[in-house]
């Protein structure tokens, strides 16, 4: 029993029509799912993956009215897009320009070919080359050429002031295994620690950034709301399980209908889940069609009439 890498990074925006631009014609994700939040059916929640809604591809946010994220630790901050090849970070550096996104230059992190830049709320992220290893499934309707579309999450990278009660949840009870160091880009002398899931790679990775001096980060727009971490759908209840011996206080199980969730937060305050990979967001509508219409799922759609009403057109 093991997480197998990242499942997907939940992020909020406050102004959602921008962001759908942003993410599909921009970036060229696929929305596979225009949905709701669960626990607050005013805001949508979109997810864009990749063009077969794999697991460990999804980028989601939640559409909250809220002002920017002030910036520090006890956060995630930085969300890594997977892509193939050094002509392919020279292709988006080239893209950025012409559409006037903040960027900055290709560098090598970590053993790896980065290039950072930020959405129009803040948001932080950076294009990551992974060698092309594993599959990639492109969305064919994408206005970014095949060759050069994301191809799923990783690393994450968190920020915490003390490492040592953070690295006790991620190796003791999520297994996760610490790997290696680097010094920080531009963290003075902060060290970045990894931590590697299932096989490894970019996309089995949390990096932890230790940041003392750092405020407390402030929650909002361009900010990360959570990270998920992946099963197999026949490990939930021994996760459930492992949590509860473990004494980790949790939501326990929790059926979102697409997947099947976790959640907790470790010592810092960040919050983690663990989700299934099924069933997928093919349960209420075929691949060919997924992010076309609003789905809700079944425990809710008593109250369609009443959710879209509320609901902003997109």
């Amino acid at each position: 029993m093991r997480l197998e890498g990242i499942h997907h990074l939940t992020a909020v925006s406050a102004e959602i029509s921008r962001n759908l631009a942003f993410y599909t014609q921009t970036l060229g994700m696929r929305l596979v799912k225009k949905s709701i939040n669960q626990d607050d059916v005013s805001a949508y929640h979109l997810f864009y993956a990749d063009g077969l809604a794999s697991p460990g591809t999804d980028l989601t946010f939640f559409d909250f009215p809220v002002e920017r994220e002030q910036r520090g630790t006890h956060s995630i901050t930085r969300t890594g897009l997977r892509v193939a090849g050094e002509p392919t970070l020279a292709w988006w550096k080239e893209h950025f320009v012409e559409l006037k996104i903040a960027h900055g230059p290709v560098v090598g992190r970590d053993g790896r070919l980065t290039l950072d830049f930020e959405d129009f709320e803040g948001q932080r992220l950076s294009l990551v080359d992974d060698g092309g290893a594993g599959d990639a499934h492109p969305w064919q309707r994408s206005p970014v050429p095949a060759e050069h579309q994301i191809r799923g999450l990783g690393p994450i990278t968190i920020s915490v002031p003390d490492l040592k009660p953070t690295d006790i949840v991620l190796t003791r009870a999520l297994e996760m295994n610490r790997v290696r160091e680097f010094v920080t880009p531009g963290g003075g002398n902060s060290t970045t620690h990894v931590y590697q899931m299932g096989r490894g790679g970019p996309a089995a990775e949390l990096h932890v950034v230790v940041e003392p001096d750092l405020p407390i980060a402030q929650p909002g727009a361009g900010g990360v709301h959570h990270v998920a971490f992946r099963i197999p759908d026949q490990d939930y209840d021994a996760w459930a399980a492992r949590l509860a011996r473990l004494r980790i206080p949790s939501s326990g199980p929790v059926d979102r209908f697409y997947f099947r969730s976790l959640y907790f937060r470790e010592p810092n305050g960040i919050l983690f889940e663990i989700a299934t990979d099924g069933p997928g967001f093919t349960a209420d509508e075929p691949l060919e069609s997924l992010g076309e219409k609003l789905s809700i799922p079944p425990f809710l759609e008593n109250r369609r009439r009443e959710i879209e009403a509320g609901l902003e057109p997109l």
